[in-house]
């Protein structure tokens, strides 16, 4: 019979002295003045902690805690004058960052949770003060998808970028678009100046203002055009790569595996590198190519 899973913390949410918390580590001023902890300090001032800290009992003193994570947010309550925090009780002292295993707000899911607050009546001003920003970042994300297609939505529903990337593909049809999400999702590049590149080599036709001449800081109109015909060429390759890819691939892992038998085997190699060196040579490379991500496929 399995035994029932232990649980990992306390049931109940303690609410403990800061006194009695021991930090693992010192925040710094130099933490302190960045922008993601003034974020958190502000966001705790104004809504308090919605995450508990977690903590584990001390075994050496008794009534004391280890925090283990929300060093952050601890030293953001301590610098408000606060004396009591609400915790999560660990059962193992280990300093493991919680936070670590967690992934990022992605953009477009940031979008969502400002157009709810929106939407449940909480102000643009509100939202502002708590995330410590200004008024019109609110305003951009709120409208941050509008001009988006729904495709380009979903591909990158899980990625954090800038907004200024929407924006620029923005200035794009839906079917360019969803081609230039193809492409960075390929190159797993997000940023803005790629997002530039990328629509500095969008024809004019592609654009949702057609009618209107695109400009590309930094880039003449000359070079516009030679990226346009870069990227045509470009894309047309890259499908037809793409087409073939999965063929091609099963075709090579059968045929070094078969060739790998024969390099293996002692008379077809003694006979080849007697009478066919340069095969045996060739034989043995495309052997090699094949198995860098398979190590036993010779054996």
């Amino acid at each position: 019979m399995l035994e029932p899973v232990k649980a990992a913390f306390e049931c109940q949410i303690a609410v403990l002295p800061i006194s009695a918390i021991l930090p693992m580590r010192k925040i710094s001023d130099e933490i302190k003045l960045s922008k993601k902890f003034k974020m958190i300090a502000q966001s705790i001032c104004e809504i308090g902690i919605i995450e508990p800290i977690v903590v584990a009992r001390s075994k050496n003193q008794l009534d004391c805690y280890l925090l283990l994570d929300g060093h952050l947010r601890l030293s953001a309550i301590i610098d408000q004058g606060v004396q009591e925090v609400r915790c999560l009780i660990a059962d193992d002292d280990e300093a493991f960052t919680y936070n670590k295993r967690i992934n990022g707000l992605a953009t477009i899911q940031e979008h969502y949770m400002i157009v709810r607050a929106l939407e449940r009546g909480v102000s643009g001003e509100r939202l502002a003060k708590i995330l410590n920003v200004e008024i019109k970042q609110i305003q951009r994300k709120r409208t941050l998808l509008d001009g988006i297609c729904s495709e380009v939505v979903e591909m990158l529903k899980d990625k954090k970028m800038s907004g200024e990337t929407f924006e620029i593909l923005r200035k794009m049809k839906p079917i360019r678009q969803v081609e230039v999400t193809e492409l960075m999702n390929m190159a797993a590049n997000y940023t803005v100046p790629y997002a530039k590149a990328l629509l500095a080599a969008t024809r004019q036709g592609d654009l949702v203002r057609s009618d209107i001449p695109k400009k590309v800081k930094g880039l003449t109109v000359e070079q516009m055009d030679r990226m346009e015909r870069e990227m045509a060429s470009l894309q047309q390759d890259f499908k037809a790569v793409e087409a073939s890819y999965g063929d091609d691939v099963l075709n090579l892992v059968i045929a070094s595996g078969y060739l790998a038998k024969l390099v293996n085997n002692s008379e077809i190699e003694r006979y080849l590198s007697e009478h066919h060196p340069e095969i045996l040579s060739q034989f043995r490379s495309i052997v090699s190519a094949a198995s860098i991500d398979q190590p036993s496929a010779i054996g």
